[in-house]
C-alpha cells in the first residue's frame, strides 16, 4: 500500500477507541506519524499506541480531557515537541454522550456534551491552527454525526454539539482557505461500535430497515474518508461527507 501520508503528523483526539482508533490506524498506514489523545482508559491508549507501531507507524497517547483549556494548550505543546513542531493533520474526534429527554436532561449533561464534543474542538483546533498558519498547511477534519443533520429524540445535546461542528467547520474553512489549510467534516451514521453491540435485538432491527444497505457500517470505513481529506482532498473545504449507509437519502 502506498504510504500517501510518508513525513505527516496527525493528532487524533479520542483515538483510544472505536471510530478514533480506526483512523488513527489507517493515518499510521498511510505513512504519518500519529498522536492520539484520551481522558483516562491509559491501558486502551497504550493498547492502540502498540497497534500502530505493530503497522509499522510512530504514535504516541496523550492524556487530556479537550473541554479544559489548560489541558489543550498542553496536549498541543507536548504534541508539537514530539514532532519537531510540526502538525499536519487534525482530526477532532473526541466526543461523548449524555442521552435523555430533554425535560429530564440536567445542566450538567447538557454541559459534559458541549464542552467536550464542541467546545473542546474548539480549543484544540484554535492551539493547533497557530502552527498550521505558519507553515501555511493544513487539514482540519472534525468528526460530526448524521445525528447533527436530521436529530434524535433523546439526544438533544448531542444533536446540537454534532449541528455546532458543521457550522465550525464551514466558517473555518473560510478563515483558514487562504493559509492552505482544508477544514471538512464527516458524519457517520450508524456504525458498528460498543453502542451499537449493545442494542437489544429489536432495536437493531428498527435501525437496520431505515438503512438502504442494509447493515451498520464499519469504523474502517470512516477512516477511509478522512485518510482520502487528508491525503487527496486538495481541492475540497468546507464540506460535510455522510458516512451512513444512505440514511439521509
Amino acid at each position: 500500500m502506498t504510504r500517501r501520508l510518508e513525513g505527516r503528523t496527525a493528532l487524533v483526539t479520542g483515538g483510544s477507541r472505536g471510530i478514533g482508533r480506526a483512523i488513527a490506524l489507517e493515518l499510521a498506514i498511510a505513512g504519518a506519524r500519529v498522536g492520539i489523545s484520551y481522558v483516562s482508559n491509559a491501558t486502551a491508549a497504550d493498547a492502540t499506541v502498540a497497534e500502530l507501531e505493530a503497522a509499522g507507524g510512530e504514535a504516541r497517547a496523550f492524556a487530556c480531557d479537550v473541554g479544559e483549556g489548560e489541558a489543550v494548550e498542553g496536549l498541543v505543546k507536548g504534541f508539537l515537541d514530539w514532532t519537531g513542531g510540526r502538525i499536519d493533520i487534525l482530526v477532532n474526534n473526541a466526543g461523548i454522550t449524555r442521552d435523555g429527554l430533554l425535560m429530564r436532561m440536567s445542566d450538567a449533561d447538557w454541559d459534559a456534551v458541549l464542552d467536550t464534543n464542541l467546545k473542546g474542538t474548539f480549543l484544540v483546533t484554535r492551539a493547533v491552527s497557530r502552527s498550521m498558519i505558519k507553515q501555511r498547511f493544513g487539514r482540519i477534519i472534525n468528526v460530526s454525526s448524521v445525528v447533527g443533520l436530521m436529530g434524535n429524540a433523546g439526544q438533544a445535546n448531542y444533536a446540537a454539539s454534532k449541528a455546532g461542528l458543521i457550522g465550525f467547520t464551514k466558517s473555518l474553512a473560510k478563515e483558514l482557505g487562504s493559509r492552505n489549510i482544508l477544514v471538512n467534516a464527516v458524519a457517520p451514521g450508524f456504525i458498528r461500535s460498543e453502542m451499537t453491540d449493545g442494542l437489544g435485538d429489536d432495536l437493531k432491527r428498527k435501525y437496520l430497515e431505515q438503512l438502504p444497505v442494509g447493515r451498520f457500517g464499519e469504523p474502517q470505513e470512516v477512516a477511509a474518508l478522512v485518510v482520502f481529506l487528508a491525503a487527496e482532498g486538495t481541492y475540497i473545504t468546507g464540506q460535510v461527507i455522510n458516512v451512513d449507509g444512505g440514511i439521509l437519502t
